[in-house]
């Protein structure tokens, strides 16, 4: 069946929505950009002195960042590779860190149209050292098919890169340690779609203090922070581990709207995609 009516149908089902909310006009509508001044700032708001972190100005922020759209798949998992080390060796937070057993840098494809942006590893992500795992991960990946697509031709990846104490929302000042390196992940895959899940990865990609209540399912763009590059949309949504705790028809009904405004924004739901 070729019927793409039908295969959203289908795709509601996988779901778990009978009757999800269409948001035409969400998913079409080209995002106007802001205005330079208005547009909001990556840079979070400054913590206390007492914990300030002094972040390295990262290698994504030199003039060759604007090559990385040029690169060959293989040249693009190098820089990948290069820049999981870098971490591994110099991030503020993650180097001095003691709750976890190992980093979660992000996996998928380096070439991906889209990127999925969560707020830190938990239990399961910190044994296996792979994002989303376990039920939440099980939920992105039941997403993830909902659109047509699978974790191979996507990328996953989290604001921190290592577990904070008892799985606790990530603090500003590890953010502001372990968040460039994130910019620079955006800016080595150069997805043609973001969607941020839950409120600390849609706080740093956005610069923004407003609550992710208020925020899903509205368009928005991140702006890289070199010259040259175009923004990128952005689709906030709610993070999966939240979706299980709320499994109710309203939220599920939200999430998949928000999904198919993705899959509107990049011409899906044939379900191709770059790999």
């Amino acid at each position: 069946m070729n019927d793409p009516a039908f295969r959203l149908r289908q795709a509601d089902l996988a779901m778990g929505v009978r009757t999800a909310p269409r948001r035409e006009v969400a998913a079409q509508a080209p995002v106007e950009p802001s205005p330079p001044e208005a547009r909001p700032s990556v840079t979070s708001t400054p913590e206390p002195a007492s914990n300030r972190v002094e972040v390295p100005r990262p290698v994504a922020l030199r003039a060759s960042v604007a090559l990385h759209g040029e690169l060959e798949p293989s040249q693009r998992v190098d820089a990948l590779n290069a820049l999981r080390a870098r971490h591994d060796a110099q991030c503020p937070h993650c180097t001095t860190a003691t709750a976890h057993t190992q980093t979660v840098f992000g996996e998928g494809s380096p070439t991906a149209r889209l990127m999925f942006i969560g707020e830190a590893p938990g239990e399961n992500e910190d044994r296996t050292g792979r994002p989303f795992v376990g039920r939440a991960g099980e939920k992105l990946d039941e997403m993830i098919a909902a659109m047509g697509l699978n974790r191979e031709q996507v990328y996953i990846a989290n604001v921190l890169k290592s577990r904070p104490p008892d799985n606790r929302t990530p603090l500003q000042h590890e953010v502001d340690g372990c968040g460039p390196f994130l910019i620079e992940q955006i800016l080595i895959v150069r997805p043609e779609v973001i969607v941020t899940l839950g409120g600390p990865a849609t706080k740093l990609v956005l610069g923004t203090e407003e609550g992710i209540t208020r925020l899903r399912g509205t368009w928005s763009e991140w702006a890289p922070p070199a010259g040259g590059l175009p923004p990128i949309p952005v689709m906030p949504t709610y993070h999966p581990a939240y979706l299980l705790r709320n499994y109710t028809p309203k939220t599920r009904g939200e999430v998949w709207a928000d999904l198919k405004a993705v899959m509107g924004r990049l011409g899906l739901p044939a379900g191709s995609a770059r790999n």
